[in-house]
């Protein structure tokens, strides 16, 4: 097993999911399934079925943060860093952009790119790992090769 980097905000919200799936999703799904097999014949109860699946699927999910958790390796805010580090907030600018773009860098679990969270082992997130401000860096995405040069490391 390999370690999960997490900031502690990261490892909190984890936590708190795991927490609610254990208790109050469980129960509503126990609920759904006694109320289904109420509603007699569990052959082509379309219910039973659904909340069976759900089950399946929170069951997972849960055995999932169970790891993630145990294996968390929790990263501390950098300190003003000059290299990329998981925990930085790095701005870059694409080439031929004008808009310089801000992301903090954290592990995959805690990625959301919507609100500029990028994983360490996605493309940019590796590229940029271990570089300073100035550097160029160049990105093989799934939509071809980019180059971004790093403004600022935080």
């Amino acid at each position: 097993m390999h370690n999960t980097f997490l900031t502690r905000e990261g490892y909190k919200k984890l936590q708190e999911e795991l927490e609610y799936l254990r208790t109050q999703r469980r129960q509503e799904i126990a609920q759904r399934l006694h109320e289904a097999m109420e509603g007699g014949e569990l052959i082509e109860n379309a219910e039973y079925e659904a909340a069976k699946n759900e089950q399946a699927f929170v069951e997972g999910r849960i055995k999932e943060l169970e790891i993630l958790l145990a294996t968390a390796r929790i990263v501390e805010e950098v300190p003003a860093a000059d290299t990329v580090q998981i925990g930085s907030r790095v701005t870059v600018q694409e080439e031929g952009s004008d808009t310089p773009e801000e992301y903090i860098i954290v592990g995959a679990a805690e990625a959301d790119p919507t609100v500029g969270k990028i994983s360490n082992e996605s493309p940019l997130g590796k590229a940029l790992l271990n570089k300073k401000a100035g550097d160029v860096v160049q990105v093989d995405a799934p939509a071809g090769s980019l180059t971004f040069r790093i403004l600022k490391v935080e």
